[in-house]
């Protein structure tokens, strides 16, 4: 059991400096790191390095969602996202999962798909087999492409093969399952299944076309479930509404994306705080949530027999703790030690568990109170800003808009000419 503690009561009441001070000694953070975060430095040089054509730099806003217990250890959650209510939402579901015992999580081994498209083979079926008889073969070449992921115990460890029928013809595809440890492992995929192409293509007689790994990591998948209390949510009625939500994303795609966007909400900035592809991850777990031919919700909801909510996530997380931007972006290196993951697989839970959190608390919003009541109060400060407003005129600006609910760019100019006129006459 952690000896740090993620529950912090009112944490969103504290100034930027006073949270920050929590969170360097939650994760003895140094002098630099603490200024990394305070400016969000990227030098340009390792910007220049990371993609081509730089001019510059674009900042985003780095927060810390609290609460969160995860097989019974406590995590302060790193989240980079410009959109309002995400975090505090998180927060939300999280303190509601405490009650009953916080997440609990669970991964499957690491394993990537790398794809070998073989096109017009003289004999589909025939190079199939010749393909999986010769699999050690295969198999040892793409593993002699990365010693050092083999000497981990990763690397490929099996290999599929099927034959497609396209509107292009007969196309054989072979699979091979790799390994990648703590790395996303796309670049290692991609390095072997380039290694095996010229091999596959003298087997199964036909052309070699594509070499390059899926993000549809249907093996690599991360799950979480919790129970939340139904007196914390608000009784019996408010159980009863997240259960129709639930049922209207089930029946409904229309709704459905919706929903598994607010999942990914949570998901997707973790990835962006830790360096993590969010693309990849984002386009695996909308393909998962269709695999059967029907695109339904990443979450499951019902009732336990005490009357409690239960709820459970299962989705594809290709993510990592080496390599690429997750070890080269300084910010990313600083959100990794916060959270304090070891391995790739437990920030995976970890993700999942935010999505799970991220659902709880976008559901009960809308079959309580309704989304905008509390997104809008967070979205007016934005408003106000675009409007003009700086310093404490934000906070005023905002404060006024929601009270008049009415959060229009152009009612914060007329109550920012009013106040900044007010200003003038009494100074």
């Amino acid at each position: 059991m952690s000896t740090k503690s993620s529950r912090i009561p009112e944490f969103y009441k504290l100034s930027v400096e006073e949270r920050l001070s929590i969170v360097r000694k939650y994760a003895d953070l140094t002098d630099e790191e603490v200024e990394t975060l305070r400016s969000g430095r990227l030098s340009y040089d390792i910007a220049d390095r990371m993609i081509e054509n730089v001019v510059g730099l674009m900042a985003m806003p780095f927060a810390i969602a609290t609460n969160f217990l995860i097989n019974g250890r406590d995590y302060l959650i790193p989240m980079v996202i410009e959109e309002p209510s995400v975090v505090a939402a998180a927060s939300n579901g999280a303190r509601m999962a405490r009650v009953k015992g916080g997440f609990h999580a669970s991964s499957t081994e690491p394993i990537m798909i790398g794809q070998i498209q073989v096109v017009r083979p003289p004999n589909p079926y025939k190079a199939r087999l010749e393909l999986l008889q010769r699999k050690d073969e295969i198999l040892d070449l793409a593993n002699s492409r990365d010693p050092v992921l083999v000497g981990l115990g990763g690397g490929a460890k099996d290999l599929r093969v099927k034959v497609l029928e396209t509107f292009r013809g007969s196309m054989v595809i072979v699979e091979l399952l790799v390994d990648c440890r703590d790395a996303a492992g796309m670049n290692a995929v991609n390095t072997m299944a380039e290694a095996v192409a010229p091999l596959v293509e003298r087997i199964a007689g036909g052309r070699v076309r594509l070499r390059i790994v899926s993000n549809l990591a249907s093996y690599r998948l991360a799950r979480a479930w919790a129970i939340f209390d139904k007196d914390i949510l608000g009784g019996e009625d408010a159980i009863e509404g997240i259960l129709d939500a639930y049922a209207f994303a089930v029946a409904d795609p229309y709704r459905c994306a919706t929903h598994n966007k607010g999942i990914m909400n949570g998901v997707i900035a973790v990835a962006l705080a830790t360096g993590n592809d969010h693309r990849a991850i984002e386009a695996g777990a909308h393909a998962y949530a269709a695999m059967d031919g029907r695109y339904k919700p990443l979450t499951t909801w019902d009732k336990t027999p005490d009357g409690d909510l239960i709820g459970t996530i299962e989705l594809p997380l290709a993510v990592g703790v080496v390599g690429g931007a997750t070890r080269s972006h300084p910010t990313a290196r600083i959100a990794l030690k916060i959270l304090g993951v070891k391995t790739a697989r437990e920030l995976a839970e970890v993700m999942a568990s935010v999505g799970l959190a991220q659902n709880l608390a976008a559901l009960r919003a809308l079959a309580t109170e309704g989304i905008q009541r509390g997104h809008m109060k967070l979205h007016a400060r934005n408003i106000a800003i675009a409007a003009g407003a700086t310093g404490d005129l934000i906070d005023e600006v905002a404060r006024r808009m929601v009270e008049e609910g009415v959060i229009r760019i152009d009612r914060a100019k007329e109550i920012l000419s009013e106040l900044t006129g007010m200003g003038r006459e009494t100074g």
